[in-house]
């Protein structure tokens, strides 16, 4: 879990906190495990209140000393880790605690960006509305019991990111706007070539596709420069021109390789391979499948290799670095992999995965009901029969207005409340629309909540 390169605590009272941090980040490993019952909030705020306590501890210990980080540092960062994945689980998403396992992977993202130099306005764009988005969360958090230690650190990190965020910016500010297409367009094709260098089946055709592309943009250049209808250099013309003859060099080592990867790193490889097209498939299926905490294993995976690295590279055990082809292979998997990450964590919904299947069918319901107003509607109410029957089977599950789960009431009621109640106004709205060119309402299924009212 923590490198060997990270000391222990000298001081007797940081090595008892650590101890008692160990024993809760097992609980949440056992926990995060088992798949019989769902995760309850009562459980992650006992568990949550106890880690918070360690670190107020650990806080008045190191009280005006200097400390380097050590392994008790190592494990209160994989305890708020899970914590966070538990706070999206549970459908606590807008409180500050869900925030810190966010603010991690952003963190990688940007490093990893400014480390490949490859990134186009739009990557920027969406991760600093995230940021922003998550400095409201920590500002405005509803938490029963907040830590200000906690808040306080999730959002220095925001902060870091933000530097980091606007470093890249600059970056992109030095190109001139006429040329900011020809940009995003050489990240796209760089980025679909790292994606076939990496398929089970290498095909050399798309490569040449991509090659053509490549020479199609070099022949817009005038003496080797981009320029405007004036004939004018564009602010970053070379920068551009870099790009461009990059993605070309790439393309001759990939179409040399054919998809053959050195033995000796091919074991690393095949672990990144692997991650990644495991995320790629729960991203497919993650409304049905995916439970937060599980992207905690894969963080660990990923941060374990991406450490590994000596000045920037990884090294055989004769200590020779890796050449470049693989190094950007494998950089680019793990980059692949954290934006995996990112995305299905934006993509969690606030709701307890305790009402996932209910919110889920729900979802599936609107969308279908959409797709018959998009397409012109009804003929008749009756086709909206098993709309009408399966909301009205959803509606009677409530109790006294509330979803339960036996004796709890999970989190997220109100967004599933929410799109019941739009789902609802969808039917009924088709259902106007479908008597009014009849002429003739037709009466709704009988449900056993209309009999008892």
């Amino acid at each position: 879990m923590e490198t060997p390169k990270i000391p222990g605590p000298k001081d007797q009272g940081e090595r008892e906190v650590l101890e008692k941090l160990i024993a809760i980040r097992d609980q949440l490993q056992l926990r995060k495990l088992d798949r019989t019952t769902y995760v309850r909030t009562q459980d992650v705020m006992i568990l949550y209140d106890q880690v918070v306590e360690q670190v107020r501890i650990l806080s008045e210990l190191r009280d005006g000393k200097s400390v380097e980080e050590n392994r008790v540092d190592r494990v209160v960062d994989s305890c708020f880790q899970l914590l966070s994945l538990f706070f999206m689980t549970i459908g606590r998403n807008n409180e500050a605690p869900a925030a810190y396992a966010l603010t991690s992977t952003i963190r990688r993202l940007l490093d990893h960006l400014a480390e490949a130099d490859l990134f186009c306005a739009q990557d920027l764009e969406t991760l600093s509305q995230t940021l922003e988005h998550l400095s409201k969360i920590v500002h405005n958090s509803a938490s029963t019991k907040p830590s200000p230690f906690l808040e306080n650190l999730i959002a220095q990190r925001i902060e870091r990111c933000r530097a980091s965020l606007s470093v890249l910016q600059k970056k992109t500010d030095e190109i001139a706007e006429p040329l900011r297409p020809t940009a995003d367009k050489l990240v796209s094709i760089l980025r679909q070539m790292a994606v076939i260098n990496t398929k089970t089946k290498f095909t050399p055709s798309e490569i040449h596709k991509r090659e053509a592309e490549l020479k199609e943009i070099g022949e817009k250049r005038k003496d080797g420069q981009f320029v405007d209808d004036d004939g004018n250099v564009l602010r970053g013309s070379d920068n551009i021109s870099a790009l461009l003859d990059r993605c070309l060099s790439y393309t001759k080592i990939v179409l040399e390789r054919n998809g053959q990867f050195p033995e000796k790193w091919k074991s690393t490889y095949d672990v990144l391979v692997g991650i990644r097209n495991e995320l790629d498939r729960l991203s497919l299926t993650q409304a049905w499948s995916l439970r937060e905490t599980d992207l905690y294993d894969y963080q660990r995976q990923l941060d374990k290799i991406d450490e590994s690295r000596v000045d920037g590279n990884w090294v055989d055990d004769q200590g020779q670095p890796a050449e470049l082809y693989v190094q950007r292979t494998l950089l680019y998997l793990i980059r692949r992999s954290y934006g995996y990450i990112y995305h299905l964590m934006i993509s969690s919904e606030p709701v307890s995965e305790a009402l996932l299947p209910i919110y889920n069918q729900l979802q599936t319901l609107k969308r279908c009901l959409v797709e018959v107003k998009n397409s012109g509607g009804v003929t008749s109410a009756r086709e909206l029969y098993p709309y009408s029957m399966k909301l009205h089977s959803i509606d009677n599950m409530r109790v006294d207005g509330k979803f339960m789960v036996g004796e709890d009431i999970p989190e997220g009621q109100g967004s599933v409340a929410e799109l019941l109640a739009e789902c609802f106004d969808l039917n009924y709205e088709l259902r106007v629309a479908a008597e009014s060119s009849t002429g003739s309402p037709t009466p709704e299924p009988h449900t056993k909540s209309e009999s008892s009212t």
